[in-house]
């Protein structure tokens, strides 16, 4: 096999993850649509951000003390789920310095001439914002190093022998690195930021703040427990609130008079099968695989997947992360395994339990 073979079969793979995410009301992925609703949703500086309480006192000290010396604010680098802030702390950052920002991605970034015409066109204390910094290829990465520290790159004219490397200075600039897997980036890079930051998942209180203020600018009446309610199913993540709030928002404006409450709130969650816990569909088939089919575990995650009906990885990357940082699902050398938890949440009793229980019931225990 080789290299373009290994990285069709990731791009297959991811394609299949997309997919599979793209279909669930609870993914913390952006799509089209809330792109489109993020944009007018996003806090314009600090102060209007909620959540992340240390990131942000200890990003305005960084950008205050920048402001101060009128220099370029260090290189920042964001590290956390998705869907928890880190574009939107970006263009913060850019409103913060009164800088203009330029939007690119990892991804996009395939050879060290693409970054070499975006960093020579940057304006002076401009904010480039590096999404999925950590899928950069190693051309382009190593070729960062250099313009992060010595705002300069050496551009290689020709080939073999006869190439030769001019060096282009660039403007001062602050780049914004941002990754969903920070371990997946080399230590020069992530040494080279003079700021880091790791993004928590928010409190029910803080998403509930999110809700209001997101309601309040679609101009949607909602009252606390209605808040609460979508807070407490949101798995921590003010971008899947956001969306379960315009879906409860179609479901008030057709089935009630527009305004959403606790019942309103549950009973359309309830159609788009988001339970208390925020488990959708999935989370739910391979909790009750696992349990009833397999007993509790420990069963192989090839097994399980089957049973699902789903592929391997979208069972490993798109429903387990979340079971497992909720403690219903965990993950041993001899396979997966369920919690008490999950019994408790499905309503079922384990098979020890259960003979136990049955025992004590028949002396009149």
């Amino acid at each position: 096999m080789n290299w373009d073979d290994t990285t069709d079969e990731a791009a297959d793979a991811a394609e299949r993850l997309v997919g599979s995410a793209a279909e669930r009301l609870v993914d913390s992925g952006a799509d089209g649509e809330d792109q489109a609703v993020e944009a007018a949703l996003r806090p314009k500086d600090l102060g209007e951000f909620i959540g992340q309480e240390k990131v942000r006192e200890q990003l305005d000290l960084v950008l205050r003390a920048a402001r101060a010396r009128g220099a370029t604010a260090d290189h920042v680098l964001l590290s956390g789920a998705p869907g928890l802030g880190k574009t939107t702390l970006s263009m913060i950052i850019a409103a913060e310095m009164g800088a203009p920002i330029r939007i690119t991605s990892g991804p996009a970034i395939q050879h060290a001439g693409d970054l070499a015409a975006i960093l020579s066109s940057l304006q002076e204390g401009e904010v480039l914002f590096l999404d999925e910094i950590h899928r950069m290829s190693r051309p382009a990465e190593e070729m960062l190093y250099m313009a992060m520290e010595d705002f300069r790159v050496d551009v290689i004219v020709g080939k073999g022998p006869g190439a030769t490397a001019i060096p282009l200075e660039l403007p001062p600039f602050t780049l914004v690195g941002a990754t969903t897997r920070a371990g997946l980036l080399p230590p020069p890079l992530r040494d080279r930021f003079g700021f880091t930051a790791h993004m928590e998942f928010y409190e029910p209180a803080e998403l509930k703040r999110v809700v209001h203020r997101s309601a309040a600018l679609l101009d949607v009446e909602i009252d606390p427990d209605g808040a609460a309610e979508i807070a407490g199913r949101s798995r921590g993540t003010p971008r899947i609130a956001n969306r379960l709030l315009r879906r409860v928002r179609d479901y008030a404006q057709v089935k009630a008079d527009g305004a959403i409450d606790r019942d309103i709130a549950g009973a359309a969650l309830a159609v788009y099968e988001v339970d208390e816990r925020g488990l959708d569909r999935l989370d739910r088939a391979v909790l009750e695989a696992l349990l009833k089919l397999f007993g509790g575990g420990p069963v192989g995650l090839s097994t399980l997947a089957v049973a699902v009906g789903e592929e391997r990885e979208t069972v490993e990357e798109v429903a387990e992360p979340f079971l497992v940082r909720e403690g219903l699902l965990a993950r041993t050398p001899r396979g997966r395994v369920a919690t008490p938890a999950a019994w408790a949440h499905l309503g079922l009793v384990p098979p020890g339990q259960a003979g136990a229980k049955g025992q004590q019931d028949l002396f009149g225990a």
